[in-house]
């Protein structure tokens, strides 16, 4: 069990404030990550439950925000239902010149049991898509 954080970096061609708002408002969450998102608010306390398909089955998330320090820092704490483990994710941004740097972090991954789906290949795999791909290609356009 590789105990390592998942880390993945991002710049974007965006102001923070832009950025911010990609990561924390429901509507634009559900454009790039996940459009099962019924409902996010970052503010500590909040929590949600939505079901994401893939391969045939589905995956409860459950999300507990811990930590926000708005445009620098959102953490929450994500777990699946119906399986054991307990991780979190931390997203800290910070701009120079209109360029906003995004460091995403997952720790705790490993503790995730019982799929081969959370393996820590699929997990690095999932979050370089998100952030390198879907989250770059959404916040693009705004820019161009």
């Amino acid at each position: 069990m590789d105990a390592k954080p998942i880390v993945v970096e991002q710049t974007f061609n965006a102001p923070v404030t832009v950025v911010w708002q990609a990561i924390t408002d429901k509507q634009q969450m559900q454009q790039w990550f996940f459009e099962t998102i019924t409902e996010f608010t970052p503010e500590v306390g909040f929590e949600t439950e939505f079901n994401v398909p893939c391969e045939g089955k589905n995956y409860l998330h459950m999300w507990k925000v811990t930590e926000v320090v708005p445009q620098l820092r959102l953490v929450y704490q994500w777990r699946y239902g119906g399986y054991p483990g307990d991780s979190a994710v931390s997203w800290e941004l910070s701009e120079e010149e209109g360029i906003t740097k995004l460091t995403f972090t997952h720790t705790g991954h490993e503790t995730i049991q019982g799929d081969d789906i959370f393996s820590r290949e699929n997990g690095v795999a999932g979050w370089r898509y998100f952030i390198q791909e879907s989250l770059k290609a959404f916040l693009q356009p705004k820019n161009s």
